[in-house]
C-alpha cells in the first residue's frame, strides 16, 4: 500500500495520457472488499477499468469503488472529448448527453443475447431467426476481419467499411420486421430489443478508423484482474484494493506497450524516489518506455565502476 500510495503521481499521469486519446474502452467487474465502512463483508464492489490513450500508446488506469454508479465513470471522463465504447450496462447511458463525447456500443454483447437463444434451443433445435441475426454479425465481423488481414489502417480501413453499411441496413431492416413478430419476452425477443436499444451506438464504430465493432480491448484488460480474484478471492480493505488497483494499472500498461513488467517495475521504483517535476513523472509512464530502456539500465547498474 505504501508503493502504490508513492505512485499516485504516475497513476494520475496515466489518467491524463488515457484522456488524451481519441477512444477510451470502459468496462467494470466486481470484487469482494473487506472492512469497508459501513458495508457487510459480502457486499459487492467494484473494480473499473479505462484503456484508452494516443494510438500505438495505450494505457490502462483500474479504479476501485464501492459503487456501480456511472457517476464513477462520470468523474473519470470529466473534461474529455472523444469516443467513449461500451457494453449496454445502463450506468453509461449519460454518455449520450456528454459535451463532446461519442457512445459507441458493443457487437459481442449484442450477438451474445443470440447464442443465448441458440444455446437454449439445444442441439436438436432448428435453425431460426437468432441464426439469421448471427449470419449478420458474422458478416460485418468477417469484413472487419478482412481489413485487418490486409494491414488497413485509417482512411483505407474507413473505405473498407464502406462495405458493412449496406449489411447494417439491411440487418435493421430485419429487426424491425422481427420485432413486430416476436414475444418480447422470450429471449430471442429480449435479444432483438437489446439490439435495436443499442443500435444508435453500435453502428458508431464504421465511422472512425480508431474504433472496432466492439469493447473487446476493455474485456481483455479485466480479464488478468479477474484471473487474479480467483485466486486471491478478496481484497482486505479499500486501502488494499485501491493499491491493487494502482498496480494493475501499471503492471497492464506495461505489457500492453510490449515491456516485460518485472523490469518495469525495477526500473519505475529506483527512479520514482528522484521524481518531482511533471515531465519527470511522465517519463516513467510505460507508454514513453521501450524494452530497450529496460535493458539499458539494467546493463548500466551491471557496469562496474572504475576506480
Amino acid at each position: 500500500m505504501k508503493v502504490a500510495e508513492r505512485c499516485g503521481p504516475v497513476v494520475e499521469m496515466l489518467g491524463a495520457e488515457i484522456r488524451s486519446g481519441p477512444l477510451i474502452n470502459a468496462d467494470e467487474t466486481t470484487v469482494q472488499v473487506l472492512d469497508e465502512p459501513g458495508r457487510s463483508n459480502t457486499s459487492k464492489s467494484y473494480m473499473w477499468i479505462f484503456r484508452g490513450g494516443p494510438p500505438g500508446r495505450p494505457g490502462l488506469i483500474y479504479q476501485y469503488h464501492p459503487s456501480r454508479s456511472g457517476e464513477v465513470a462520470k468523474a473519470f471522463l470529466g473534461g474529455y472529448r472523444g469516443y467513449v465504447q461500451t457494453d449496454g450496462y445502463k450506468g453509461y447511458n449519460f454518455l449520450q448527453g456528454l459535451d463532446g463525447v461519442t457512445h459507441v456500443g458493443c457487437w459481442a454483447h449484442a450477438r451474445r443475447k443470440f447464442v443465448e437463444v441458440i444455446q437454449a434451443r439445444g442441439k436438436k433445435g432448428k435453425a431460426g431467426s437468432a441464426d439469421v441475426a448471427l449470419q449478420y454479425i458474422q458478416s460485418l465481423y468477417r469484413i472487419e476481419h478482412e481489413a485487418k488481414s490486409r494491414g488497413l489502417q485509417g482512411e483505407d480501413l474507413s473505405r473498407e467499411r464502406e462495405r458493412s453499411r449496406p449489411v447494417l441496413e439491411e440487418f435493421k431492416a430485419w429487426l424491425d420486421k422481427k420485432v413486430l413478430q416476436t414475444p418480447p419476452k422470450g429471449l430471442l425477443g429480449k435479444a432483438i430489443a437489446y439490439t435495436l436499444g443499442q443500435w444508435d451506438r453500435l453502428v458508431r464504430y464504421v465511422d472512425s478508423p480508431y474504433l472496432t465493432p466492439d469493447n473487446n480491448l476493455a474485456e481483455n484488460a479485466i480479464r488478468p484482474f479477474v484471473v487474479g480474484r480467483k485466486n486471491w478471492i478478496f481484497s482486505g480493505n479499500p486501502q488494499g484494493a485501491q493499491a491493487s488497483a494502482t498496480l494493475y494499472s501499471l503492471i497492464e500498461t506495461a505489457k500492453a506497450n510490449g515491456l516485460e513488467p518485472y523490469s518495469y517495475l525495477r526500473y519505475l521504483f529506483e527512479r520514482l524516489p528522484h521524481a518531482n517535476a511533471e515531465d519527470e513523472y511522465r517519463a516513467l509512464l510505460p507508454q514513453y518506455l521501450t524494452p530497450a530502456d529496460l535493458v539499458a539500465a539494467q546493463q548500466k547498474q551491471k557496469t562496474p565502476v572504475s576506480e
